[in-house]
């Protein structure tokens, strides 16, 4: 569990970071903006009006989406021997990372969000940016801090 949530807390950290530098510094919104964003996916346009509160969910529900694909990979890896061969080296864990990253946002920018909001995904520039930024900010932590499964206990009773 502590892998799980170190995983959970070091993506939803880095991703976060990540998307809240690019809004204020790049894309001229601010980071409450960002969150509120979020929180509209779950809660309609409403949620731009939401001041605080609705940036608070948006925060809330970004950690949860962070712990959920890092419980998908932690259960991947600890059932996959080849996975767990994969990530041993630095080289199979920017592989692993260059697949998985980008196919986390594209299964929440073309399948979730859509779902969710009933509008269809908008591929332009910012897109493209989260694809390749999902490698480093998304995939890696996860990868990173779920490489060494669990090991059964040494202990004797």
């Amino acid at each position: 569990m502590r892998r799980l949530l170190r995983a959970g807390l070091l993506t939803g950290i880095t991703d976060g970071l990540f998307s809240s530098v690019l809004v204020a510094a790049f894309y001229h919104s601010t980071v409450t903006r960002l969150w509120q964003g979020v929180a509209s996916v779950l809660i309609g346009k409403r949620a731009f009006d939401g001041g605080l509160r609705t940036a608070l969910l948006g925060v809330a529900i970004h950690f949860g989406v962070a712990f959920a694909w890092s419980a998908v990979f932690f259960l991947l890896v600890t059932r996959s021997a080849w996975l767990q061969r994969a990530v041993a080296s630095p080289g199979g864990v920017l592989g692993v990372a260059a697949v998985y990253g980008p196919l986390i946002w594209m299964v929440m920018s073309l399948l979730l969000i859509p779902a969710f909001t009933h509008r269809p995904p908008n591929i332009n520039f910012r897109w493209w940016v989260q694809f390749f930024g999902h490698i480093v900010f998304v995939a890696l932590p996860i990868i990173l801090a779920n490489r060494h499964p669990a090991r059964p206990s040494n202990r004797h009773a």
